[in-house]
């Protein structure tokens, strides 16, 4: 199908774009600058311009289309809950709405056309409810974050009047889990560093869910022809905030540190603090009895897979791209170590000096030198993986600025084309005081050496943009 995708650049739209281009749909996005946008996908996607809830949908975006997968809106949780920042958020999400599914209605084709609209939604449809288990069936809660979804999946009625052959599905998503965003993303940072604790009590329910199991669902809503209505995406199993941060911080390896205290939250975040102090333990039975399997039902195995890569002080990058050139045609440019001279940005004063075979091959040392912050330093890498034949290798630093550095390079074919998957694992010297002194310096030189060779990389091999 032709499917349309809002908030593609999102941590779930990412995913779900990925996951559905690999399954030979094409993706069409709106984005506020539809050429970041189109650099940014780790998929190939047509992108057009749509400034938000204030502007008309735009209806070239629609021409086509048989299915709708609409995320966009507003993060709720980044900042205290001003009366201007609840405007926006409302905003993003009824109005965002309104103007899609008004844009659908007058455009006849599109109408006839579309087969499925996929609306995600957010579990504070049910509010703060204590230990009452709630599902599908649940009638809504009070507060500001359940009036505000009952209002946004509200938005979705006009087009089930006018379509009754439409399909519907509504994800009620949970909190979502990824070490590349979203909640858990922002308590790492703390809880590596042994600093994380349970919120107030502790006694509220989490109902989270797997970020591959939420785009897995997605998927799932958008070509599976029996699904409709409202679906939970969240895991089978919710846990309380205090058995939550005791399997984070032991999964990665540290102790749990002070609570943080509920007058402390309410003076920081406000009302937020209200909705992070409250919970709900949501089950996903309609999910389930659909035919959806999640793949991550258990908590603590979640967890642990989760934060496997950042034991012991690691960090972890990760990059992707995806380029309309095939891994055959672009490996043999990465298979010639100077040209990681072109990949490298200039304030590095980065050289090869020399490698240890004629030909790269697992085993192979390579030596550079560079410039960090003015500081002359000497590197040496070990290729501990070389397989041509699929489009893969994997260098370790041997000497160098940092304490370990692992890096993978995956070129992966994906309709037509290749996603270029860089991973890196590192570890900084001086351990806790290094993190401590330096780590957010070196996460930020780590992203522009990155955001550097995204840039070369789609003038190497990109479509024009």
């Amino acid at each position: 199908m032709r499917i349309l995708i809002t908030g593609a650049t999102g941590l779930i739209g990412r995913e779900v774009g990925k996951r559905l281009v690999g399954s030979g749909h094409e993706i069409v996005v709106v984005s506020r600058n539809p050429a970041r946008a189109k650099a940014d996908l780790p998929f190939p996607a047509q992108c057009f311009t749509w400034k938000g809830d204030a502007d008309a949908f735009p209806k070239e975006a629609l021409r086509g289309i048989q299915g709708v997968v609409h995320l966009a809106g507003e993060s709720i949780g980044d900042g205290r809950w001003t009366e201007e920042r609840k405007k926006k958020i409302r905003d993003s999400r009824i109005e965002g709405t309104k103007r899609l599914v008004e844009g659908i209605l007058a455009t006849p084709d599109v109408l006839t056309s579309l087969k499925v609209f996929v609306l995600g939604s957010a579990m504070g449809f049910y509010g703060d409810r204590g230990d009452e288990t709630l599902d599908e069936t649940s009638t809504p809660g009070a507060g500001f974050l359940a009036e505000l979804v009952r209002d946004w999946e509200d938005q979705t009625r006009p087009l089930r009047e006018a379509s009754p052959t439409t399909r519907i599905p509504i994800v009620r998503t949970g909190l979502v889990l990824s070490r590349r965003g979203g909640a858990l993303a922002k308590m790492l940072p703390l809880f590596t560093k042994g600093l994380g604790g349970k919120l107030g009590q502790g006694n509220q329910w989490m109902s989270w869910v797997h970020v591959s199991d939420i785009a897995r669902l997605f998927a799932f809503c958008i070509e599976d022809e029996g699904t409709s209505g409202v679906v939970n995406g969240t895991a089978p199993e919710p846990v309380k905030n205090d058995r939550f941060t005791i399997e984070l911080a032991r999964a990665l390896g540290k102790a749990v540190f002070l609570p943080v205290p509920e007058t402390a939250l309410k003076v920081a975040l406000g009302e937020l603090a209200e909705t992070i102090l409250g919970g709900q333990r949501v089950l996903p039975k309609r999910t389930q009895e659909m035919g959806f399997h999640f793949d991550h039902p258990d908590f603590v195995k979640a967890i642990r897979e989760l934060c496997e890569p950042l034991q012991n002080g690691q960090h972890e990058f990760v990059a992707e791209q995806w380029v309309p050139r095939r891994p055959e045609e672009i490996f043999p440019f990465f298979s010639v170590e100077t040209n990681l001279e072109r990949l490298t940005p200039p304030f590095l004063s980065f050289k090869v000096v020399g490698k240890s075979t004629p030909d790269i091959r697992e085993g192979t040392l390579i030596d550079y030198k560079l410039s960090l912050h003015g500081l002359p330093v000497k590197w040496q890498t070990r290729i501990e993986s070389w397989q041509p034949e699929s489009h893969r290798f994997v260098d370790s630093q041997l000497k160098g600025p940092y304490r370990t550095w692992h890096h993978t390079h995956e070129f992966l074919p994906l309709a037509g084309g290749t996603l270029i998957r860089d991973r890196v694992l590192y570890k900084l010297p001086l351990g806790f005081f290094g993190d401590v002194t330096a780590g957010w310096k070196v996460a930020g030189d780590v992203g522009q050496i990155f955001h550097f060779r995204r840039e070369v990389i789609q003038g190497l091999f990109g479509a024009p943009v």
